[in-house]
């Protein structure tokens, strides 16, 4: 078990680690898409379902500063949907299905695994680019199987599931400053 003091100076450590070029790059594609028509759509398992959820939140929203809303979609939050696909198929298919129905090639999907091994978010980015969207991973260090698999991965230099998650949003919130110095160069 981690002592306080270690658990800062691992938090310290992996996000000193993230990759600002890769945030800045992402964001100037997201706000690309969305002014194009699409929509970010996004999911995870448990805590990486609540970041799905904030991510939104931010974009329909707002952020840092008053802007028009921007379309984004968390599929976690539509249990009878998640429920009944669960139920009549399977919860390996709880966000593929979703994503079958909803992604176009103009949409950012975004798949929040810490392990990076969720087999409901590998099966939701597999249905995201059949679909032609262009395909994100939020996961730890190694990327899992979704690092060979997306168009951008932003994972986090750690193997702790807490810091992982503190790091998405961390990542997240970086996304979003982002896209707000962005929407207000276009407004």
């Amino acid at each position: 078990m981690l002592t306080l003091k270690e658990y800062i100076e691992q938090g310290v450590s992996a996000r000193n680690a993230i990759n600002m070029n890769l945030i800045e790059r992402f964001a100037v594609i997201l706000s690309g898409n969305i002014l194009k028509g699409g929509k970010l759509i996004t999911f995870g398992n448990g805590g990486s379902a609540a970041d799905a959820q904030h991510f939104v939140g931010e974009l329909d929203g707002h952020f840092t500063k008053e802007r028009r809303a921007l379309p984004a979609i968390a599929l976690s939050t539509n249990t009878s949907s998640m429920t009944a696909i669960a139920n009549d198929y399977s919860y390996d298919e709880v966000f593929s299905r979703p994503v079958s129905a909803l992604a176009t090639d103009k949409d950012v999907v975004v798949g929040i695994s810490t392990s990076g091994n969720s087999k409901n978010v590998i099966k939701a980015i597999a249905a995201a680019k059949e679909k032609g969207a262009y395909t994100v991973a939020f996961t730890g260090r190694t990327g899992g199987k979704l690092k060979d698999m997306v168009d951008v991965l932003f994972n986090v230099e750690s193997d702790f599931t807490p810091i992982i998650q503190e790091v998405h949003i961390s990542m997240i919130h970086m996304i979003c400053l982002e896209l707000d110095r962005i929407q207000e160069k276009t407004e």
